[in-house]
């Protein structure tokens, strides 16, 4: 008797083995893997924040300068004919704003128009140097001619050349907010990528179109920082001007308000008179500081560096 064996069919001790394996479940590793809840964003304390500190800091400096003034006043037992103390200065500060707000109004109007009329003169003047370097070497140095000329000695001439007292005040503050204008907005409009410039004279560009679309965007850094510069200047030249003006009257400024008090030994309102200009000259600062923010904090990297 033969015994015939098929290979075609397994063989009776792997059938369950064969079983086995057709029930076996999947692979752990094609199993999804378990979703880890999402981690929590480091919050950065409230006073570490770099606006918070931007204005925090100075604040804290200014309270303990104040308060060491303070105390050394009442310490000392100083007269306030002689250094009055921060609560005298504002009380007077308050109880003379009738006089002192006239006269602060005064003194902005000619530093504001002081200021616009030094920048569209010197930004004028930049388009004119930056278009050839014999103009800017003819007319550069009486540029720093007019930087370097004290404005105490050219404000009576001008005084007396120009009869409206408020347009010679303003030619005055001009003359000493343009420099910074010219110098900075000139350096931005030669600071400019040569492979760019080659690009542009490769497709033949006019002069026009190179000042507006490539010399114009690379000067902006530059002529924001002339105008940071130029707000203060033209407060100092509008005070200084007043000064030697020595206009009386009702139309008058806060430079005269400081000749009066000081004539008249009224020492608090003379600080009080003080602290109005430098409250001036930080509130133009910080407005064009905040100019600058909204011009270049978009694209430009010293604007979105945070270093």
């Amino acid at each position: 008797m033969s015994i015939t064996w098929n290979a075609a069919a397994p063989a009776p001790s792997d059938a369950p083995a064969a079983a086995h394996a057709v029930a076996a479940p999947a692979p752990a590793a094609f199993a999804p893997a378990p979703q880890r809840p999402p981690a929590r964003e480091a919050r950065v304390p409230l006073l570490r924040q770099p606006r918070v500190q931007r204005i925090l800091l100075p604040l804290i400096v200014g309270l303990v300068l104040l308060g060491g003034w303070q105390a050394l006043v009442v310490g000392m037992e100083l007269p306030p004919y002689l250094v009055p103390s921060p609560v005298l200065m504002l009380q007077t500060l308050f109880t003379d704003w009738a006089v002192l707000g006239g006269a602060l109004l005064v003194t902005l109007k000619i530093t504001v128009l002081s200021f616009v009329v030094a920048t569209v003169v010197g930004v004028l003047i930049s388009f004119l140097f930056v278009q050839s370097r014999l103009i800017e070497t003819a007319l550069f140095p009486y540029a720093v001619l007019l930087q370097v000329t004290p404005i105490v000695a050219v404000a009576p001439l001008i005084i007396i050349w120009v009869k409206e007292p408020t347009a010679s005040l303003v030619i005055c503050a001009a003359l000493v907010a343009l420099f910074p204008i010219i110098s900075n907005t000139t350096l931005g409009l030669r600071s400019i990528d040569p492979d760019l410039q080659a690009y542009f004279r490769l497709n033949r560009a006019t002069r026009l179109q190179t000042l507006v679309r490539l010399r114009i965007p690379s000067a902006l850094p530059y002529f924001f920082g002339g105008l940071r510069i130029s707000s203060g200047l033209a407060l100092i030249g509008a005070v200084v001007a007043e000064f030697v003006a020595g206009t009386g009257g009702n139309a008058t400024g806060l430079a005269y308000q400081i000749l009066m008090a000081g004539y008249q030994l009224n020492i608090p309102r003379m600080f009080a008179a003080l602290l109005l200009i430098s409250l001036t000259g930080v509130a133009l600062f910080a407005a064009m500081a905040w100019l600058t923010r909204v011009a270049l904090g978009g694209w430009h990297a010293s604007e979105l560096s945070h270093d």
